[in-house]
């Protein structure tokens, strides 16, 4: 849930094991904050269970309600993927990624009977699991000479950002989250040491 300058997310990762009539539902839901990471964990689950009949997937990211996904992989449509993405809407979280993986079980559920089940595992992987409020961040990649690092690193630690990337080196850059209510004055006392640029990134 998107609260002021914070949004709610799922602290670790979670699983809940769905059956009806021989078919398992098994759900997998991980804490995730971009798309690579979706990508990475959905291969090894499809690496675990090479031989299972679907891998479902619904996530969200953000906070602006754009980024999201909701797949049916093979499953009639509307049946896995927008019941899956409407649970984790429903408990109100963002930074979320659901797998259910499904054997099929040789008897057909129908669609409705498909739709319960996606709803059913998707909320047994989420719902007893600790929620986290976090900033939301605005990005920026900071450039500065290896000097001006300890006042950079300090600026940023105050402001309770969020380092992302850095390459200290003769010449530096950093790629840092800094918490929406913080932004301004962070990007402000930066910009003005000595060789220091800051931009925002998207």
């Amino acid at each position: 849930m998107v609260t002021g300058d914070k949004y709610t997310t799922i602290a670790v990762p979670g699983f809940g094991d769905f059956r009806d009539r021989g078919s398992k539902f098994l759900a997998y839901s991980y804490p995730v904050s971009n798309q690579q990471e979706i990508k990475d964990k959905l291969q090894a689950l499809k690496k675990e269970h090479p031989k299972a009949n679907h891998h479902c997937v619904a996530w969200r990211l953000g906070t602006d309600g754009m980024q999201y996904r909701a797949s049916d992989d093979g499953e009639p449509s509307g049946s896995a993927g927008k019941p899956m993405l409407g649970q984790i809407d429903s408990m109100g979280l963002t930074n979320v990624l659901v797998v259910i993986v499904r054997y099929f079980g040789g008897t057909l559920l129908g669609v409705p009977g498909l739709i319960n089940a996606y709803k059913v595992a998707t909320a047994m992987a989420l719902e007893n699991l600790p929620r986290v409020e976090k900033w939301i961040e605005g990005l920026y990649e900071i450039n500065f000479d290896y000097p001006a690092m300890g006042e950079v690193l300090y600026l940023l630690k105050q402001a309770e950002a969020n380092i992302y990337q850095q390459d200290l080196q003769l010449f530096c850059v950093i790629k840092a989250g800094i918490p929406r209510p913080n932004i301004a004055a962070c990007v402000k006392k930066l910009s003005e040491i000595r060789g220091v640029t800051v931009k925002q990134q998207q």
